[in-house]
């Protein structure tokens, strides 16, 4: 089987065939032809198939695979690599995933966040409303509803250029979903980069937003040097926390402006295009599944009863679709592959010898339609779920779409905050029909690659209002 890996791999002649879209491939084929729970793709690159092998790579031999390789175009994006998902393990990383932990991510963080969230989703069931009973492009409204929820959070207001920015950012998501190519796979191909024209490309791109990033922090400097210590901190966006953090004496890495920048794109780049998506697989499963979304629909009605919207506050009664939202994330995973690992040493999985200084990727879309893991794995069925204990926070490896371990997505609970709310929203205040009479089960599934696997086509769905809603009328 190795040798068909990496000749099939060889044989590929761009730089755009991503390992995200190998990966999905050969997990298909691996089922079939190959029980071996970890495969090779190349020399230096290895691939985990299955939750035993993923587990031994993020909790047994988690200190040996904590460091990340080189990813060309993360290289550039992130400044260096001085951001949280591609720094180098060391004091810097471990510095910066505190600051997430206690500062920047945790959870009384992502709570000051809340009424950014309710405004802004309640702005885009308005808007809908506007075109209820007519085609509505669901993508675009989600896509634009994250990037605001995020551009707040971040900045504390959207930026005046918001569509030439938006466009840099996801122009920049997909470039970092071809990062991991095929010359990352195969260094030795340098050659294929160079033809691709990646490098202007992503440089371009990043001056964009770079341009952007530091406008802005140049504003929150000034603002808070004429407010002093009249500034009111009960709330404040990302980048004024980050500034409060970079006046701290006792950071063993004194804050760089260039280190605020670089973990603000990590949450532009995973955040916005990551919640989209969940969004959006989330919204296309209920439609092909009418069974699912009418069951899902009436907890959100009989939860939040005739108040005529819903609230996050009442998001914890929804055990039914935070079980939909499980599936989703099962199924599709917004990377299906985890970002990438490198040991630092030799070391044994599952029995194979993987040399210090090797590439190893999990892929968490196999690992989710695992049938050693899941019945009917490639069912969406979110009743298995109910009375079990897997969930999707790192500690169960057969679902880890937010990876797991030493470096697991910090942002975990701002993506969930992220996507919870709109799911219920769309679902309470609206009942849904696929325009042109297409059965629910012919529902156009078809997938795209970046940062994140989105639809290749835009789900178009037809609104009908709600009569309890609160902008019914």
């Amino acid at each position: 089987m190795e040798g068909i890996q990496i000749q099939e791999l060889n044989s590929k002649s761009s730089t755009g065939t991503t390992a995200a879209t190998y990966n999905r491939k050969h997990a298909s084929l691996s089922r079939i032809s190959s029980p071996s729970p970890l495969g090779r793709i190349s020399q230096e690159t290895w691939t985990c198939y299955a939750c035993s092998a993923a587990k031994e790579v993020m909790k047994t031999h988690d200190v040996v695979f904590a460091q990340r390789p080189t990813v060309f175009a993360a290289s550039i994006i992130a400044y260096d690599n001085k951001d949280i998902a591609f720094a180098p393990n060391g004091p810097y990383w471990r510095q910066l995933r505190k600051m997430c932990a206690m500062e920047l991510l945790s959870a009384k963080r992502v709570q000051s966040f809340r009424s950014i969230r309710e405004e802004e989703v309640s702005a885009m069931i308005q808007s809908i409303y506007s075109s209820a009973g007519s085609p509505v492009n669901i993508t675009k409204f989600i896509n634009a509803l994250t990037y605001r929820v995020i551009s707040r959070a971040a900045f504390g207001k959207v930026w005046n250029g918001e569509e030439e920015f938006l466009s840099a950012v996801e122009q920049i998501m997909l470039e970092v979903g071809k990062g991991v190519s095929l010359a990352d796979v195969f260094p030795s191909i340098k050659l294929l980069r160079a033809m691709s024209g990646m490098k202007g490309r992503v440089e371009k791109l990043f001056k964009q937003v770079d341009f952007v990033f530091q406008s802005i922090l140049t504003e929150h400097k000034v603002s808070r040097k004429e407010l002093g210590a009249e500034r009111e901190k009960e709330g404040e966006d990302l980048i004024h926390v980050l500034l409060d953090l970079q006046k701290q004496e006792d950071l063993e890495f004194p804050l760089t402006d260039e280190n605020i920048k670089a973990v603000i794109m990590d949450i532009f780049v995973a955040g916005t295009d990551t919640s989209a998506t969940t969004i959006e697989w989330t919204i296309s499963e209920l439609m092909r599944n009418p069974r699912v979304l009418q069951k899902a629909q009436e907890e959100v009605r009989r939860v939040f009863g005739e108040k005529g919207n819903v609230d996050e506050a009442g998001l914890h009664h929804l055990s039914y679709v935070k079980m939909v939202l499980s599936e989703a994330l099962r199924m599709h995973p917004p990377a299906p592959l985890v970002l990438p690992r490198e040991s630092k040493e030799h070391c044994v999985v599952q029995g194979y010898d993987i040399p210090a200084k090797s590439k190893v990727m999990v892929n968490a879309w196999a690992i989710g339609r695992d049938p050693k893991s899941w019945t009917e794995p490639d069912e969406f069925y979110p009743e298995r779920f109910i009375n079990s204990s897997v969930d999707f926070k790192g500690a169960n490896y057969e679902f880890i779409p937010f990876g797991a371990g030493r470096r697991i997505c910090p942002g975990l609970l701002f993506g969930v905050a992220a996507v919870e709310l709109p799911i219920a929203q769309l679902l309470y205040h609206f009942d849904w029909i696929i325009p042109g009479g297409v059965k629910p089960e012919n529902l156009d599934m078809t997938e795209d690659f970046g940062a994140a696997v989105r639809r290749k086509n835009d789900l178009i769905l037809i609104p009908n209002p709600y009569i309890n809603s609160a902008f019914h009328g």
